[in-house]
């Protein structure tokens, strides 16, 4: 579980606070009341000299313990509760209708009674903006605190932390009578945001210190992240007790103790403890494409570049209009150059669906294998990706003296499609869903790798391979040697998990240029000036709740705008990908309008997408070959479509729903006035029409 940085979580954060024990709320408004770090920097008040040295040596040990700590400011506004002297201090970030918080508040209640004289427990409200009442309920709690102190404050706490689910006004306003406070201040309170410059104050210390979800602690400075079992609490507590012990020999008074830790400490974000409930933890290890398989996967009719006895044999999958297809071309004539007759080359198709100009491009690529000029029609595809309209395969079959009226049929009529189908299902089984994709002497290779990547693998291959010979296998019949026990399916094995920190996500203030798919759903004004991309997920519950806000935006501003939609299925919501695919190809057979009556059902049927639901949602939208989108879901045509736009924001820390109102980034299941500053600002920016 992680926190990110300004601006808003990425699909790995998104991914990591709801799997691991804790709400996501990236890049969006929260509260606390707090000072300046400054103010934590006072001198300590007991008399005795303070051996500085010690104190830093007992807060942040050898170079070899990698403690890091975040000066977080525990003011005297800030509520707290637990011993006032106590030698460890739990700064926690939350909500109060956050899940997760209410759940690990039970545990924060027994380490107050475990350590009811060495812990205190400082709480800073962050009300995450999809929680519709977490913002009224933190006014509630700080105007408990103006009238009665912290101990109003935390018996505010409690009553709302008990009954989460029953948060609105009146609710408030029967706590606040409960508690015998001033209800007409109270409510004055709440009508006129008197706490309001407070929360903004949190918006600024939370992303500082890259806190964008809820629950985040830190232990004397030290990150805690989630809804964490009591022991990952414990344990972090004993050493810090350890630590403030030497703190307070070293001449530093017990309630001064926070104060000297601070001075030790850091105003940048700094790493966090990983983990997080036993149920909802994801595995520490990922599955990924095992390195070491050899696949079963035979030259067969294919077109061939090089000697049949080539001690390695290259099968490269493509799109004929993949620009990472057409980019890796120049690497691999430097393979050819470099290797010469020890490797040869095979081509197997795999138009992606996205690429409406591929299928036909493969038609003449093969109807060009045909006239005997497979690899000269491949070498001008490549060289052309992005001109392979109809117009375009009529002059390079001309170009390349091939028989134009034999490459019209072989488009008009499919007449490879059997055989293009046969690639693209045989490499998808193996794994190969995206392109480009190669199989060096059956070993998986994925994606537009450097000129290095190819030439280590093929080393190892040739090294093996020549071995083989050296050992009374022919040359003529090696690759069959090699791949006659290869697998006949993806094989996998378990990897660490990748770090979910990356590179910190875009401000509101920058511009993203995020290219629109010519094939993606739209809706609204086709050709306004306008475009909102609207990244998104079926099983998002959040992304189910900003749906009428933006039924209500295109109602209110259809004229002005037009929605794209791009898919963003997170990995723990485990039909999102399929509902997606499901999504796909509704769009390829009844196009936008059947796409947005599929994606409404969907939507309105968030807890219902397992396959048996797709189909009845699918022939429900009426005017869908079911045998088709059985067969699409089956081989999973249209997940390569759906990765494209998880790919394109790969770099981008975000979740869902996110945004892009012409570029820039609207985070979160958002009011609608957010979405119409957004796109007024958007249209001010616009530049004058001729």
């Amino acid at each position: 579980m992680t926190t990110t940085r300004r601006g808003f979580g990425a699909w790995i954060s998104v991914l990591a606070m709801c799997a691991m024990g804790g709400c996501s709320g990236a890049g969006l408004s929260g509260g606390a009341s707090a000072t300046t770090p400054g103010a934590l920097a006072a001198p300590p008040r007991d008399a005795r000299p303070v051996d500085e040295e010690a104190v830093a040596a007992a807060v942040n040990g050898t170079a070899d313990d990698g403690i890091e700590r975040a000066r977080i400011p525990v003011a005297g506004t800030t509520p707290t509760r637990g011993a006032t002297d106590a030698l460890v201090t739990i700064v926690e970030f939350a909500d109060f209708q956050c899940p997760f918080c209410i759940r690990v508040d039970a545990t924060l209640r027994e380490i107050l009674h475990r350590y009811p004289t060495q812990v205190r427990i400082a709480w800073i409200d962050y009300p995450l903006p999809f929680h519709e009442f977490a913002p009224g309920a933190a006014h509630a709690a700080m105007e408990a605190q103006r009238q009665g102190g912290d101990r109003m404050f935390w018996r505010m706490h409690d009553l709302m932390m008990d009954n989460r689910d029953s948060l609105a006004r009146a609710d408030l306003q029967n706590y606040a009578q409960q508690l015998g406070l001033d209800l007409r201040a109270f409510n004055a309170a709440l009508d006129h945001g008197t706490h309001a410059a407070a929360l903004t104050r949190a918006m600024d210390l939370a992303r500082s210190f890259d806190v964008t979800g809820t629950p985040a602690f830190f232990i004397n400075g030290r990150s805690l992240v989630g809804a964490q079992p009591i022991e990952r609490f414990t344990a972090l507590i004993d050493d810090e007790i350890a630590r403030a012990q030497r703190v307070v020999a070293a001449g530093v008074a017990p309630a001064d103790v926070y104060a000297a830790f601070m001075r030790h400490a850091s105003d940048s974000p700094v790493g966090e403890a990983r983990g997080g409930d036993d149920d909802e933890a994801p595995s520490p290890t990922i599955a990924a494409p095992d390195a070491s398989a050899v696949y079963a996967i035979p030259v067969g009719n294919s077109p061939v570049r090089g000697r049949n006895d080539a001690l390695v044999t290259i099968v490269e999958v493509g799109d004929f209009q993949c620009p990472f297809c057409a980019r890796v071309q120049a690497t691999l004539e430097q393979v050819r150059s470099h290797y010469g007759n020890d490797v040869r080359f095979v081509w197997r198709n795999n138009p992606l669906p996205f690429h409406p100009n591929a299928e036909p491009a493969a038609q003449f690529a093969m109807e060009a294998n045909a006239q005997g000029k497979f690899w000269q029609a491949h070498d001008l595809l490549f060289q052309n990706s992005q001109h392979l309209e109809r117009a375009d395969l009529e002059r390079y079959a001309h170009q390349l003296h091939l028989n134009e009226r034999a490459i019209a049929n072989a488009i008009d009529t499919h007449e490879f499609q059997q055989a293009i189908e046969a690639d693209s299902a045989l490499v998808i089984g193996l794994g190969a869903r995206g392109t480009p994709a190669f199989f060096v002497n059956g070993r998986f290779l994925s994606g537009a790798q450097p000129y290095e990547a190819f030439a280590a693998l093929i080393d190892e291959e040739l090294a093996k391979a020549r071995d083989r010979v050296a050992h009374g296998t022919p040359r003529a019949t090696l690759y069959d040697a090699i791949i006659a026990d290869g697998a006949t399916s993806a094989r996998t094995v378990q990897v660490p998990r990748p770090s979910p920190r990356a590179a910190p996500s875009p401000g509101p203030d920058v511009v993203l240029n995020i290219p629109v798919p010519a094939n993606a759903p739209r809706r609204g004004n086709a050709h306004a000036r306008v475009v909102i991309q609207m990244f998104s997920d079926f099983q998002c519950p959040f992304c189910g709740r900003v749906e009428p806000t933006i039924t209500q935006l295109l109602a209110e501003r259809g004229n002005d705008i037009a929605l794209i939609w791009r898919n963003y299925p997170l990995p723990f919501h485990q039909n999102a990908m399929p509902a997606a695919e499901a999504a796909l190809e509704v769009q390829a057979q009844g196009g936008d309008t059947k796409f947005w009556q599929f994606h409404d059902l969907l939507i309105q049927n968030q807890t219902a997408l397992e396959r048996a639901d797709l189909e009845r949602y699918a022939a429900q939208v009426g005017g869908i070959n079911m045998a088709r989108f059985r067969r699409a879901l089956d081989r999973h045509t249209h997940q390569p479509a759906v990765e494209a736009d998880m790919h394109i924001v790969e770099s981008l820390r975000i979740g869902t729903p996110s945004f892009l109102v012409n570029g820039r980034m609207v985070q979160g299941a958002q009011p609608i006035e957010v979405f119409r500053a957004a796109v007024d600002r958007a249209i001010a920016e616009l530049p004058p029409q001729p």
